[in-house]
């Protein structure tokens, strides 16, 4: 068997295995319709899990394995602290009311306002890892970090990795440069020790990682601040994490249309079985499937979609909107192409700021490979898009393109490459993407939708996000073409509008938004919608500093 069709596992440990197991019991006890799994996989235990173990084995028992509720409640109380317990609230020291300099351009009383309340939130995302994880980590399926952090929000009360990226944005414009360093300490750390930047700081997510933006993390800072030990510091593990997304499971080698070979790489999680955070969810969606081999792929696929970040959308289906057609490995996806683009020029301009000059020249050439790979492999000249591409078996040693294996499906990830410097410094292409994204039908009355498809997924439509309207906005505003610095313009008002409206009607800032209606929030997928929300609130800073908002432009649907 090929090397990269071997199928690795990350083992699992007994505590999640007995939380998993709690998890379940607790379903079919408390069977309500805002169950959340993940509360169950993140509750720390008060006394030694054989202890608990043994308790839990006691309980009384329904005839159909159920526990009588007030049993259960009883012994959820004695034996566990409550989810989230194990982070305690940390005032930033970096952080003031209204920093000096900040968002110069925003000149209007009330959106100046918002934005101060919106700054402000960053102390209440704010947290630091209790010394109990510390002293007895068996206990906790937090993971010991050494430096503050700050969280999305809500369910997701740990820290995540590429909702970091937008969290540092909005730090950066928040002048809290302290917050945003200690960040970048802390995905450092589990490099360290992982080998790789876990998709979050739990022990359930061992199993895989996130999109790779940790070296586009450090240049922000680096670009703000000129702090050469941060970068002297991070180079070694960029270089492991690099060698991370390359190895076997992740790399794929492919003839194109002309008889060369490029290498490109995909998302692969080093999984089989259901993710504890979802446990019942998976066990339910993989009931379709009759044999061990099945359940096990899809469990797989499941856990590389989460890895992608985008999970879950029609984008990772081979049948969409079939939800068991997932098939994530099997897609070489642009948008994961193009941030490794971005971690070998921040790589090489890493090196050469440190004087490793080898590195350097090494990282400029593998980018200069993988920009030839995606103009081979992903751009569509018809479309004027790069569209991800689908693979009809993952075992080969070397896949041969056929153009019928584009997804012409639209998602915003098929813009994506325009936020790195190969491809929006091309002023023709520019005009050229500008021209598709208009008539792509993604620009909606609230900012850019995900996909074209209402799965009920909610990487898909009318779900916008902050992470995608960012990087089209970046991108098109960094080509300096007029065109496409009037259409970012216009799509960061949109965006910034909305979540404005929406934060007046509910008083919190939201994880996505409903792009078809503005001053609505987003919704679909697994869980009900979150607030807090880290990248939500790094992104609108991050566009007012940019854009400003002028006393005399009014910010109403």
């Amino acid at each position: 068997m090929a090397s990269h069709c071997v199928m690795a596992v990350t083992p699992s440990t007994p505590l999640l295995s007995f939380l998993e197991r709690l998890q379940e019991t607790a379903f079919e006890t408390f069977a309500h319709s805002n169950f959340d799994p993940k509360t169950y996989v993140d509750m720390p235990l008060k006394s030694a899990l054989t202890i608990t173990e043994d308790a839990f084995q006691k309980l009384p028992r329904n005839a159909n394995g159920s526990v009588p509720v007030e049993d259960l409640k009883r012994f959820i109380e004695a034996y566990f602290e409550g989810a989230g317990d194990d982070l305690v609230y940390r005032d930033p020291q970096d952080f003031v009311p209204e920093p000096e300099g900040f968002l110069p351009k925003v000149n209007h009383p009330q959106v100046r306002a918002w934005a101060l309340q919106v700054h402000s939130l960053w102390k209440n995302l704010s947290r630091k890892i209790s010394g109990a994880v510390k002293a007895q980590p068996d206990l906790h399926t937090l993971l010991p970090l050494p430096g503050s952090v700050v969280i999305p929000g809500s369910r997701f009360r740990e820290v995540y990795y590429w909702d970091s990226y937008w969290v540092i944005r909005g730090l950066l414009a928040s002048q809290m440069h302290d917050t945003a360093k200690a960040i970048v300490t802390n995905l450092i750390s589990l490099i360290d020790k992982y080998g790789f930047v876990l998709n979050g700081a739990r022990a359930y997510y061992t199993n895989r990682s996130q999109p790779p933006l940790l070296s586009a993390m450090i240049y922000e800072i680096y670009n703000s601040t000129g702090d050469v030990e941060l970068v002297k510091r991070s180079l070694p593990a960029l270089l492991k994490e690099y060698e991370f997304w390359n190895s076997d499971i992740h790399k794929l080698t492919i003839l194109d249309a002309q008889g060369c070979t490029h290498t490109l790489n995909r998302y692969y999680a080093k999984w089989d079985k259901p993710r504890p955070e979802s446990s019942i969810m998976d066990k339910a969606s993989a009931s379709n499937f009759s044999s061990v081999s099945e359940k096990q792929q899809f469990y797989r696929e499941l856990a590389s979609a989460a890895e992608s970040g985008w999970d879950f959308s029609t984008r990772w289906m081979r049948n969409p909107p079939n939800f068991t057609t997932l098939a994530t490995t099997s897609v070489i996806p642009v948008d994961l192409n193009a941030f490794l683009l971005g971690m070998e020029l921040n790589i090489a301009l890493f090196a050469k700021v440190t004087g490793d000059n080898s590195t350097a020249e090494r990282f400029l050439e593998n980018s200069d490979l993988r920009k030839k790979a995606m103009d081979s492999i992903f751009w569509n000249a018809n479309k004027k898009q790069w569209l991800d591409y689908w693979l009809s078996s993952t075992c080969e040693e070397v896949h041969v393109w056929k153009n019928e294996h584009q997804n012409q499906n639209v998602f915003a990830s098929n813009f994506v490459p325009l936020w790195m410097k190969p491809f929006y410094s091309d002023t023709s292409l520019v005009s050229s993407v500008v021209e598709s994204l208009k008539t792509s039908g993604l620009l909606r009355d609230a900012g850019v939708a995900t996909s074209l498809t209402d799965s009920g997924q909610q990487w898909d439509f009318p779900n916008g996000w902050a992470p995608l309207q960012h990087m089209l906005v970046e991108g098109l505003l960094k080509s300096g073409l007029k065109e496409a610095r009037l259409l970012a313009e216009e799509i960061a008002i949109r965006w910034v509008t909305t979540n404005y409206i929406v934060y007046k009607k509910t008083g919190v800032m939201h994880e996505k938004f409903d792009v078809e209606h503005c001053g609505e929030f987003g919704g679909g997928g697994e869980y009900v919608p979150q607030t807090g929300f880290g990248w939500s609130n790094g992104v609108v800073l991050a566009f007012l500093e940019e854009f400003g908002w002028p006393e005399d432009r009014n910010i109403e649907c």
